[in-house]
């Protein structure tokens, strides 16, 4: 059933839905050719993905879901919402799908989930496309350490609980752009609409440091990614997330970018009508060998 709050004119796509590990997890799945799987991270779902899906539909299967937790899927209560325990869902819906030689999309948390499956299936993967994220332990980082203070305890899980703060604070403040508007806005935030709807965001916000020795697994086999052709498109106004490109860069040397400089953390969103051309650029370059 189409929520009331939903703006179909802004996400015109057919909801699909399929069981993964007890809970309906839902989806679109728009277009014919070449897959294309996106994977978003928080407070976001699958409508951070309407430009570029959009934008590629004509000339490819555009997949993108809505990890449990998020978006328009179950949101059982519990605490399995770790970065690993969404690569296990994930991985489960991929197969549930049958999706084969794809290219994979990425974003926020989206990064080490998606990217975690494409450490384990390197030859199921055509390409990458990569915007604002991260795969290696922030423990050191005293910025995150800092963070993780003030927000994994009993105050911090009433902000996000309560009040809502991943997506009307850190959300907002991260994507900084005058077009992203409140009629925007509210498509994210509706979702999220009541503190158990919330849950999942403060479980996130603890993994940035309560999942290190798995962001720290992963990078150590960042190898297996090397020889993907890989796009970055980087927003340099992202508050956090600016600093990690040339990290990327030195593991994708070869890789083609797209930096934005006046975009922030969600350039997919803010930039879509420039972004868009691009990836599909890319996804019909073929693969170098």
């Amino acid at each position: 059933m189409t929520p009331g709050w939903l703006d179909a004119r802004a996400y015109p796509f057919q909801s699909r839905g399929v069981e993964i590990e007890g809970a309906r997890v839902h989806y679109v799945d728009e277009g014919q050719g070449p897959t294309v799987l996106m994977v978003h991270g928080t407070p976001t779902w699958s409508f951070l993905w309407r430009h570029l899906i959009a934008g590629l539909r004509d000339h490819h299967r555009c997949v993108a879901l809505d990890l449990p937790g998020f978006g328009l899927s179950d949101k059982p209560p519990g605490d399995a919402y770790r970065p690993e325990d969404q690569a296990r869902r994930l991985a489960a819906f991929v197969d549930a799908l049958r999706l084969k030689d794809w290219t994979l999309v990425v974003h926020d948390f989206g990064g080490p989930i998606g990217l975690s499956l494409a450490i384990e299936r390197p030859d199921a993967i055509r390409r990458l496309v990569l915007f604002n994220t991260w795969m290696w332990s922030l423990a050191g980082d005293r910025q995150y350490r800092r963070v993780d203070r003030l927000f994994s305890g009993r105050l911090g899980r009433a902000l996000y609980e309560r009040f809502g703060f991943s997506v009307n604070v850190v959300w907002r403040h991260a994507v900084r752009d005058a077009r992203y508007t409140r009629a925007v806005h509210r498509q994210y935030a509706a979702p999220l609409a009541d503190s158990a709807a919330r849950h999942a965001t403060w479980i996130y916000m603890r993994s940035l440091l309560g999942s290190s020795a798995w962001y720290e697994a992963l990078w150590a086999r960042r190898e297996r990614l090397a020889r993907i052709p890989a796009l970055l498109v980087w927003g340099a106004k992202d508050p956090v997330f600016a600093k990690f490109l040339p990290r990327w860069r030195s593991l994708f040397y070869r890789a083609e970018v797209m930096e934005l400089p006046d975009a922030g953390h969600a350039p997919q969103e803010t930039r879509g009508a420039e972004v868009a051309p691009v990836v599909a650029r890319f996804l019909g370059a073929g693969r170098t060998p």
